[in-house]
């Protein structure tokens, strides 16, 4: 089940406990932030539904988690930039096959356009029209969903302008109910990257690329997530059949190189 979240208008008072989004209007929202209500925060809870607390000139709406999917979809439809809670750092996203979205992202980041991005899907069947994938199911089914990004030869459907520069992507399903759904809602892949300036330490709470907002759609605030997760998935390349190469050892290279090695025989490359 998604997380209840809550809405606020910015010139209310809210408590610590309840979660908000600093909107100019209702009609006409600028970067809004969008925070899950704390579950033993006191309060009214109708279904999954929180009170939307608008200022005192408008009308009191109700948002839940459905609508702040459909919210998040239609800015990424429309080539925008948002940023999400995954299960190991907060992402910005856009549509991987939206060249204009993509670039975006790097200007936002001030990223250097010879660093690749990964996609994110949001099932495993989804994995193979992306990418040339050449290990079994079931090993993907061992590591994903989870804190792991794996490296196959992209396939042609991927947008070209996607990391030009490389034959390979790197692929996420995290372990998060509200980017995998994000995903299915959106029918494509997302561009995923960490929430952060360039170079900048990793982010595990909204708060800590407040710089970001402005030029964010959207901003959805799953809460902090914890600081172990701050070194991000772990990256691993299996382009090459029957190996392994650890690129970035993230918070799960030991969990990952067992299931790699210990119950699907694969060895470590270290040609690459």
């Amino acid at each position: 089940m998604l997380p209840e979240l809550a809405v606020f208008g910015w010139r209310n008072h809210v408590s610590r406990s309840w979660s908000k989004v600093w909107t100019k209007s209702v009609s006409q929202m600028a970067a809004k932030v969008m925070r899950t209500r704390d579950a033993a925060a006191p309060g009214p809870v109708n279904g999954n539904v929180l009170p939307l607390a608008m200022p005192s000139d408008q009308k009191q709406l109700r948002l839940g988690g459905a609508e702040i999917l459909n919210c998040t979809v239609k800015a990424l439809k429309q080539g925008q930039v948002v940023a999400v809670p995954t299960d190991t750092i907060y992402g910005l996203a856009c549509l991987a096959q939206n060249s204009e979205a993509v670039k975006k992202i790097y200007d936002i980041k001030g990223r250097n356009g010879q660093k690749p991005l990964a996609i994110c899907v949001g099932e495993i069947h989804d994995i193979y029209r992306y990418c040339k994938v050449n290990v079994t199911e079931a090993l993907l089914s061992d590591l994903l969903p989870g804190p792991v990004t794996l490296v196959f030869e992209r396939s042609e459907v991927l947008n070209k302008d996607l990391n030009p520069f490389t034959s390979l992507v790197g692929v996420r399903i995290p372990d998060h109910a509200f980017i995998r759904r994000l995903c299915q809602m959106s029918e494509q892949p997302l561009a995923l990257t960490s929430a952060n300036i360039s170079s900048h330490t990793s982010t595990v709470e909204v708060n800590e690329f407040k710089e970001l907002w402005p030029k964010l759609a959207v901003v959805v605030d799953g809460g902090p997530i914890g600081d172990q997760c701050r070194l991000g998935s772990t990256v691993v390349d299996l382009s090459v059949l029957g190996k392994y190469k650890i690129i970035r050892p993230g918070c799960a290279r030991s969990s990952t190189v067992d299931v790699l090695e210990h119950k699907h025989g694969l060895s470590e490359n270290s040609d690459l």
